[in-house]
């Protein structure tokens, strides 16, 4: 399966500064997807723990429930029970404040790009679930995207390794792939 811009070169055409070139190059590239891999899990675990706020609206019973009052923890988890407004409301990791909400039954959700959108609850969940599977599409695609180029680094250590050896005859063949 190419991607589109995808071109092959044959490594053993390389020298060895062009390879040291070739393999920085990629593994610039590789340091770059990984800390978007990284960006795409920790998106996906904020918006799992919005879908799970919404979740925990009155009458959902999923036990979540603090002693005397429901807490919004700064990570926006809110416990409510069923028929109670009351909530403690985070001002620091140790600090709370109580609270009561004005509708359990909606939320504002935001949206992105600093808009925010009053939605009813059954439609919160709607929009972080399907948040949720786009992030794990997307975490799939790019999984796939950092196997090809940590092999593809492979192959050029490879070669650099077959040149340090003295081997320039063109007794090993390795084809890269960069895409």
């Amino acid at each position: 399966m190419a991607a589109q811009g995808s071109e092959s070169i044959n490594l053993e055409t390389l020298d060895t500064q062009q390879l040291s070139q070739v393999k920085k190059q990629l593994e610039e590239e590789l340091e770059h997807l990984t800390n978007s891999f990284a960006q795409l899990h920790s998106a996906q675990s904020r918006f799992k723990e919005c879908l799970r706020c919404v979740k925990a609206r009155p009458g959902a019973g999923d036990g979540m429930q603090a002693p005397n009052f429901p807490v919004l923890s700064v990570a926006s988890r809110v416990n409510i029970s069923p028929g109670d407004k009351s909530v403690l409301v985070p001002l620091t990791n140790s600090l709370y404040v109580r609270g009561e909400l004005s509708d359990p039954k909606h939320v504002i959700v935001d949206v992105g790009t600093g808009f925010y959108v009053e939605k009813d609850t059954e439609s919160a969940e709607r929009f972080y679930e399907a948040k949720v599977q786009n992030l794990m599409n997307n975490i799939q695609d790019l999984e796939v995207i950092v196997q090809r180029k940590t092999l593809n680094v492979r192959s050029v250590e490879d070669g650099k390794f077959h040149m340090s050896l003295g081997n320039t005859t063109g007794q090993w063949a390795a084809w890269l792939r960069i895409y």
